[in-house]
């Protein structure tokens, strides 16, 4: 994620990870947070949450950006790393306006933070994927921050329904295959052939983000009470996303344990 941009602090891991490290980048447009962890086992995972309620460019619609970065298994014919994208709509309630976020500052930026309050788990299905070359009409930011996840962009089709409402071009979404569709597909940790297509799950989970402002009470002169924004507040929140891979060697990490 590229852009003059005011660093914060804050912090991302994968569910059931152990050490996590992470910094939190506040764009001057819009909301933006990005996060990355490294775990002690060797495993390493990096989580980016880019948000963007779509004031300040048209072609946003109000979105919201997952992008994960694994380590690949090397010696199980894995590249390199595998980096996915799931790209889900923002609920104005979900994060602080992006005005107050531009206006953030923080006096000791590498402590360690732990969030005010624990949401509950979200679990999406992530039943479309989204073509990268036509991804600009729903957020300028794919072409950057998904370079690395042309073919694993995904998305739901309930979001989608509500993107097509704004205008959006629906050639850029293709509805995916799911268990209704082929009886035989299976989850990927119960699924022992490596080269057939499954439904895998990811989890992951932002650590910490600015989730509501605080607001204080003062008394003028004369009596009357007043109150003014004080602060934030912060909140944690995990994501499960389920979607369907054409062979399970992209998923060797959701297995059977």
């Amino acid at each position: 994620m590229r852009g003059s941009v005011g660093q914060k602090e804050g912090f991302a891991r994968e569910l059931g990870g152990t050490d996590c490290r992470a910094r939190n980048i506040i764009l001057k447009q819009g909301s933006h947070l990005e996060s990355s962890r490294h775990a002690g086992d060797g495993q390493e995972t990096r989580s980016y949450l880019l948000l963007h309620s779509g004031q300040a460019v048209p072609t946003f619609q109000e979105v919201k950006i997952f992008r994960a970065l694994i380590l690949g298994e090397l010696e199980r014919g894995q590249s390199q790393f595998q980096a996915l994208c799931f790209v889900t709509r923002l609920h104005r309630n979900e994060i602080i306006p992006s005005e107050s976020m531009a206006k953030l500052r923080q006096k000791n930026p590498r402590t360690v933070r732990q969030a005010e309050e624990v949401r509950g788990l979200e679990h999406l299905s992530m039943d479309v994927a989204v073509n990268f070359s036509k991804g600009a009409q729903l957020s300028s930011h794919i072409h950057n921050v998904c370079a690395e996840a042309k073919e694993a962009i995904y998305t739901r089709e309930d979001d989608v329904k509500f993107w097509l409402e704004k205008g959006v071009d629906g050639s850029m979404f293709e509805v995916l295959p799911q268990t209704s569709d082929l009886p035989d597909l299976q989850r990927c940790r119960l699924c022992a052939d490596r080269w057939k297509p499954c439904i895998c799950s990811y989890s992951l989970s932002i650590e910490w983000y600015p989730c509501m402002l605080k607001y204080c009470k003062s008394r003028d002169a004369a009596g009357k009470v007043s109150s003014y924004k004080c602060g934030i507040r912060s909140c944690q929140k995990g994501y499960t996303f389920d979607y369907y891979v054409p062979q399970k060697q992209l998923c060797l990490w959701d297995e059977e344990t």
